[in-house]
C-alpha cells in the first residue's frame, strides 16, 4: 500500500486586496492538497493600500468556508516559511506571459535556497485571467465598478478605502 503523506502547500502573496483571481487559484489548489497556507506578505516595499492586518482579515473572510485553508502573515524569506511550516510546495498564479519570466526566476531562486522546494504554477480560469490587485487599486479612486473583480464578502471593506 502506498504511504500517504499529508500535503501542505503555501500560496504566498501580498493580497492587496485578495481578488477573484486569487480565490480561483485557492479553490483549485484545495482540490490538490490537504492544506493550503495562504501566506500574506508584509512587503512594505510594494507600498500596499491595505495594512497587513486588513489584508489578513480580508483573506480570512474570503476563505472562512474553506476547511483546508490556514492564513498566516510572514516577513521573511519564503523558503524560511516553508521550512517552518514543513512544506515543500509553493503555489503561484500565472495570468500572462509577463508573469512567467518573473515567477520562473523566483521559483529557481527559491529552489536554489531549498533544494526540495517545488513551485507549482496555476493559471486562473479565463474569466479571471485579467484580474490583479493592481487593477482593483487603480479603479478604486475613481469609484469604478469592482464587484466582478473581488469576492462580495469584502466589497465593503475594499470600497471603504475611498468613501
Amino acid at each position: 500500500m502506498e504511504n500517504l503523506k499529508f500535503r501542505r502547500a503555501i500560496y504566498p502573496g501580498t493580497f492587496d486586496p485578495i481578488t477573484n483571481g486569487h480565490l480561483d487559484i485557492i479553490k483549485r489548489a484545495c482540490a490538490m492538497f490537504d492544506e493550503i497556507v495562504v501566506a500574506v506578505a508584509y512587503n512594505e516595499s510594494k507600498g500596499p493600500m491595505f495594512s497587513l492586518d486588513e489584508r489578513i482579515t480580508m483573506v480570512k473572510k474570503v476563505t472562512q468556508n474553506f476547511p483546508k485553508i490556514k492564513v498566516v502573515r510572514f516577513h521573511s524569506l519564503l523558503v524560511n516559511l516553508a521550512e517552518e511550516l514543513d512544506s515543500k510546495i509553493i503555489i503561484r498564479g500565472l495570468r500572462a506571459v509577463s508573469d512567467f519570466e518573473y515567477e520562473l526566476q523566483m521559483g529557481y531562486a527559491n529552489a536554489s535556497l531549498k533544494h526540495d522546494l517545488e513551485t507549482i504554477y496555476l493559471m486562473p480560469s479565463l474569466e479571471n485571467a485579467f484580474i490583479s490587485s493592481s487593477v482593483v487599486r487603480s479603479i478604486l479612486p475613481f469609484k469604478g465598478k469592482i464587484d466582478h473583480l473581488i469576492p462580495e464578502v469584502i466589497l465593503d471593506d475594499v470600497q471603504g478605502k475611498y468613501k
